[in-house]
This record gives C-alpha cells, structure tokens and sequence, in this order.
C-alpha cells in the first residue's frame, strides 16, 4: 500500500500543525484508511494492534469534530486502564496544541474523583476514561453525555479480557440517539461482535494485515531453559548484555512479585508491576522505570498496557506469552526510535511448537542459543571492557599515566602485564574488596551522623559506577534479611553512598554486606565518620 502524507487528508490547519510539530509527515496504514472514514462520520470497526498508530487514527478525526466554542462534552473514550488512558490523553493534547479552547481530560479509578469533578466543571471537550470511573462519573450527572457526539471503544478485547462488558454497555446506553460509535481491537472475539451488532449502525470494517505488525531492528533470541533455571539464566544474560533499561514479562501475578523479589534479593534494581497493585504503586514505579532509577521492570501483558519508554534495549519473555500478538506487544517494546533491541524468550519441551506459531506470525526468526555459562559471562564483559580501553588508547592523552606505570615497573617486581592484568581483575569486579568493616561487636555506631535511631554507613560506590538507590537498597535487603522498606535515606554522591538503617540492624547490615557485589562490583562498607 502506497504510504499518505497527512497534508493529503484534509485536515485543518491547527490540527495539521499539531502532527507536525509531533515529527510525524506520513500515515500509517491504520491512519490512512481510518481517519478519511471516521470523519465521515459513520460507525467503525477497526482490528489494529498497540504500536500500529491507532491512537491517531481516531484521535485525529474525532478532535477534527470538536467546536471549541462550546465548553460541553463533545468525546468519550474508553480506555482498558489508567496507564493507557494517560498515553492516549497526552498524545490527543499533543494533536490538540494549536485548538484553542480545546480541553482534554483523562479520568480513572484511583485518583481522587473530587480532583476529577473539579477540573470536569471548568469545562471538557474530550473525556478518556476507564469504564468503571467514567460510569460512576455519568451516574453522579459529573458527565453529562446530552452533546456527546462520538465514543471510541479503544483495545475493546482488552476491557472485556477484564470483565468491563457491564459497564461499558451501561456507559453506552446513557449516550444520545444521534452519535457516532467508533470501535478499535486487536482481536475480534464473539462478545465484541456482539457489541458491534447492539450499538453500531452500518460500521465500515478496517484491519490492518497481519505482515505490518512484523517487527524489525529486534534481535530475537531463544534459550531451552529448565524452570528452576531461568532466574540464573536471566540474571547471566543481563550481566552479560547489561542493557540500559529491561523489560521482563511473566504470565502470572505470582509469578511477578516472586521474580522481582528474587532479583531484588540478588542486588539488582527491579520492581514489579500488575494489575492487583495500587494505582500509587504503579505510578511509583512507572516513575521509577521511566527515569530510570529502576533498571528492570518485571510486569503481565495487562499491566504492561501504556508502558512506552525509548531507551528499554532488552526485552525477556521470562513465560512465553499465551497469545502469538502478545509477542509483537512485548518485543515492540524494544528496538524503538531507530535503536536495536533484544528479545531473549525461554521455553521448555513442547513450548518450541508454540513458538514456532509465533515466528509464523511474524514472519521473524527466532534464533536458538546456548544457556550462556560463567565463563561466557566473563569472556563478553572482558571483551566490553577491551574495546573501551581501545578506545580510551585512541582518543585520551595518556602520557601521565605512562609515567606512572613506568614508575610502578621500576620500584617493584610488577611487569607492565602484571599491573595491566590486575587493573582488568579489578574492572570485572573479581577483586576482592580491601579493608572491610572489623569482626565482632567491635563496630562505632557512634556519632555517624544518623538520626536518632538509625545508622549512617558508608559505600564506596556511587553514580560513576552505574549504581542507582535501588541497587544499595536491593543488595542490604536481600544479603542482611532486614526488609527493604526499613532502610532510611540514601545518599549518593559520584564515587560513594550514604545509607541510614535502624540501628539493631547495623551489625547484620555490615556482617552481610561484607563479601557482597553490586551489579558485578565489590564494595566496602563501613560506620560512616561524622565530619
């Protein structure tokens, strides 16, 4: 299919600006056939995955409707979660910049409802909710739906997948006579069908085929692990690629809170997100994983829903997921904005004809590779180191540092190679830390400048090593037993950190802490001195 400029498609001007500024010039498939027909005003059924630019495709037409004179509520969208109703409000205001007069408003279970009340009186054009708060929102009369002219069901398999079949029906039968119904899902399950038949007229079907959903710039990989297995494998493959940001999915809540625990446990900065979480908690950690103070993201499909984020460079299906358009969500995930991404999926016995299904799909290969061994490990971090050391040989002035090592070689019994080796030894983390914190009761928990209660102690690791609060925090919790949640504040600074934790912890904390690695390095910790 030849591509469409947006300049082709009639839109407004202020509208047009908007896409402009967003980078975008051409449509996507999904865009190009939906938006002409959405304007049309009629009913529509589109089949279309996360990632296709669905979002623009009904965003646009129905914001081409709103009249900004008028402060009523024009839109309604239905949105499966809080997370994907904030993603598809944030894009519809980008679209929406140069509308003056136009407002946009995402409402959802969890926030307080009075915040929501305040800011509907003032005035919304455009309304994304969750079918349960947007509901409560009709029945207390917050909504008033007399001048809504057009609704958008958005990933409408996914609401039913979650058992909001009641409420969107409710939700659709307080509407007036006169509107339009636009539908958007990845599948087409009876119960939507169902749907379509009872509150469309006439909808004109669009889909987009199955080859545009394939996924390029991902190197997909897979690995026949054992199930007690694939902790060790997984925490291998991240030591050995060290990716930016990792995104891991696992098909159980269970299963989600065990492996984020498990990693935590092992030092690393991970934390769990699924749908039985407070809404807090998951914007926490969203937060967190977005800023990228936690490096791995262990989350269901559901959860996942919204997560777009540029800088994740690797993606593991810890379970293979139970649905071949679950693998294009996961992965796409990856590989975003001209970068290469990862894709590492485990499997056991029979699992391999399933994924064959999904290489169908996807019209991928899907390459299989040896569980990676210790040393596997090691030679790839040696290798990473090598290259930087080449290119530190390239590019610095190293004549001082000549000097120095000239030096070393004639006042001792070193070779040059010995000082090199040791220099390595010490790179990958292997070398065992100097100095540790004395044996026995004899630690000065004194004047460490904690608050009452608490002692401060000293890490001689910081940010210059790559090293994230979440990191500290997960390497004294898992190493000493304390729970997490007791360790107070943590302050890093370039080459050091200061954490504070309860006193009666103090010695475990040290004793426990004393032959630890954060993300592969040796450290030393001790009473800090008050100065």
């Amino acid at each position: 299919m030849e591509t469409v400029r947006f300049d082709e498609l009639e839109l407004a001007p202020q509208i047009l600006r908007g896409i402009q500024e967003m980078g975008f010039e051409e449509a996507t498939p999904i865009q190009a056939q939906a938006i002409p027909v959405v304007m049309s005003g009629v009913d529509v059924i589109g089949q279309a995955q996360t990632g296709t630019g669905k979002t623009a495709a009904f965003g646009i037409p129905v914001l081409h409707k709103v009249d900004p004179s008028s402060k009523k509520t024009q839109v309604l969208i239905l949105s499966p979660t809080r997370e994907l109703a904030i993603q598809v409000a944030d894009e519809l205001r980008k679209l929406s910049k140069y509308m003056h007069g136009v407002r946009v408003l995402p409402v959802y279970g969890g926030q307080d409802i009075s915040r929501q009340i305040k800011a509907l009186k003032g005035g919304v054009q455009v309304i994304i909710g969750t079918p349960g708060r947007l509901m409560d929102h009709l029945r207390r009369k917050t909504i008033r739906p007399d001048h809504v002219n057009t609704i958008v069901l958005d990933e409408a398999d996914e609401m039913l997948n979650m058992g909001f079949r009641e409420d969107i029906e409710t939700v659709l039968e307080y509407l007036p006579g006169e509107h339009q119904t636009v539908l958007f899902s990845a599948t087409m399950p009876k119960p939507i069908l169902e749907i379509t038949r009872k509150y469309q007229h006439d909808a004109v079907n669009i889909k987009v085929v199955k080859k545009e959903l394939t996924v390029k710039n991902i190197d997909q990989y897979y690995y026949d692990v054992k199930r007690k297995d694939k902790t060790e494998v997984l925490t291998r493959l991240l030591e050995m690629y060290n990716p930016k940001l990792s995104l891991v999915f696992c098909n159980t809540k269970r299963m989600v809170d065990e492996l984020s625990s498990e990693l935590t446990t092992r030092g690393y900065s991970a934390e769990g997100l699924h749908g039985d979480m407070k809404q807090a908690q998951r914007d926490r950690v969203m937060k967190n994983f977005r800023s990228g103070k936690t490096d791995i993201l262990i989350a269901t499909d559901v959860a996942a829903r919204g997560i777009d984020v540029d800088d994740v460079e690797a993606v593991f299906n810890y379970d293979l997921p139970q649905d071949d358009e679950y693998y294009v969500h996961r992965i796409g995930r990856t590989g975003r904005a001209g970068r290469t991404g990862k894709a590492f999926t485990f499997i056991k016995g029979k699992e391999v004809y399933k994924l064959k299904d999904i290489q169908r799909y996807c019209k991928t290969k899907i390459l299989a590779q040896p569980i990676p061994s210790s040393d596997d490990v090691a030679q790839i971090r040696t290798e990473k180191i090598m290259n930087q050391i080449e290119n530190i040989i390239e590019e610095e002035d190293l004549r001082d540092m000549i000097d120095l090592i000239e030096r070393q070689v004639n006042e001792s019994d070193y070779t040059a190679m010995d000082i090199a080796a040791a220099f390595l030894k010490q790179a990958l983390g292997q070398a065992e830390g100097a100095g540790s914190a004395e044996e026995g009761d004899s630690y000065d928990f004194d004047n460490t400048g904690a608050e009452e209660g608490m002692v401060r102690l000293f890490i001689n690791i910081g940010k210059k090593q790559r090293v994230k609060p979440g990191d500290i925090l997960g390497a004294i919790a898992g190493e000493s037993g304390m729970p997490g949640k007791l360790v107070g504040a943590i302050d890093m600074f370039d080459k050091y950190t200061f954490v504070e934790v309860p006193r009666e912890y103090g010695r475990e904390v040290l004793e426990g802490m004393k032959n630890v690695k954060i993300k592969g390095k040796s450290v030393n910790i001790e009473p800090a001195n008050q100065k």
